[in-house]
């Protein structure tokens, strides 16, 4: 019998030893919609939008139950203005867990089903196949980050309305406060984006939709649980090492990242490095850099280099 094991080099240009399937090669932009229309049909991912939408929304039911917010618009509007992007910090959070899941499934299902032999059999290329789940994931991303930003300024009316019967509030918004808010949404974005390419990354060294779930989900916690070891580290040792090195952490940067662009006047979840006079807004930055390109070449050699048995 013919060997058609796929081996790195079988899946060149040439692909010698595979019998091709009929019909044209799949383009780029056909390879986009077909992932888009993957990811549309999992009820799943519906289902977490929906609560991710719903967790935001519950921010702002339970601030509409503070009967003192009303007089902190009347009496100093603009803290008022700054506490209400809180919400924003909400949507990271949760729409991280949401888009987390989406990436993990949309990389680890094609191995685990065995479906990505039949697409690259196709004529799809593997970077080619990995650049459309990639774009993918981006549009969704941003598809993500404006429904939840509409949701927040629409909690946000509604619940100012409520409490003051106008939005005169945001006559209070200054110059800074913009530009704190548009870092903050920057922020956000950035945050779901270092996290897709983390789930993808582990998707694709696990091979498996259920590692890459499990590890992609995991990886945060375990970031911030980290944090305490290193703080009962400092505390047996006295040594200020372990402080330091948990300004090197994912998850806690991510999670300080809010506070740190609006220089305090913002509220950040989470656990934060121990040892802030290490963490501005230009170390954060660049280390979403190094962590951003540290997960996509991972992600880049792996699907270039691995055989494809399954």
């Amino acid at each position: 019998m013919k060997d058609v094991s796929l081996s790195s080099k079988e899946w060149g240009n040439q692909r010698p030893g595979l019998v091709a399937l009929s019909g044209p090669r799949p383009r780029f932009w056909g390879l986009m919609r077909a992932e888009l229309l993957k990811i549309s049909r999992q009820w799943g991912t519906w289902l977490l939008l929906m609560l991710t939408l719903s967790f935001v929304a519950g921010f702002y039911i339970i601030e509409a139950t503070q009967s003192s917010l009303g007089e902190e618009i009347r009496r100093d509007p603009l803290p008022y203005l700054y506490l209400q992007l809180r919400g924003l910090d909400i949507l990271r959070v949760f729409a991280g867990v949401f888009l987390i899941v989406v990436a993990a499934r949309c990389v680890g299902l094609e191995y685990q089903l065995g479906t990505i032999r039949i697409i690259l059999a196709r004529g799809v290329g593997r970077l080619q196949l990995l650049a459309a789940k990639l774009l993918t994931l981006s549009l969704i991303v941003l598809l993500t980050l404006v429904v939840g930003l509409a949701e927040i300024v629409i909690c946000f009316c509604l619940l100012t309305l409520l409490l003051s019967g106008n939005l005169n509030v945001l006559s209070a918004a200054n110059a800074t406060f913009w530009h704190d808010a548009g870092f903050y949404t920057l922020a956000v974005a950035s945050s779901m984006g270092i996290s897709v390419l983390m789930a993808v990354a582990l998707a694709v060294i696990g091979r498996s939709q259920t590692f890459g779930l499990s590890a992609a989900l995991g990886y945060f916690p375990a970031d911030n649980f980290l944090v305490a070891l290193l703080y009962f580290a400092f505390r047996l040792t006295n040594n200020q090492f372990w402080q330091d090195v948990s300004a090197y952490l994912l998850g806690p940067n991510l999670n300080a990242m809010g506070m740190v662009v609006t220089h305090g006047h913002a509220f950040s979840m989470g656990t934060v490095p121990l040892n802030m006079q290490l963490v501005d807004a230009r170390h954060i930055w660049l280390l979403l850099l190094v962590y951003a390109l540290v997960f996509l070449g991972v992600s880049l050699y792996l699907t270039r280099s691995r055989d494809i048995r399954e």
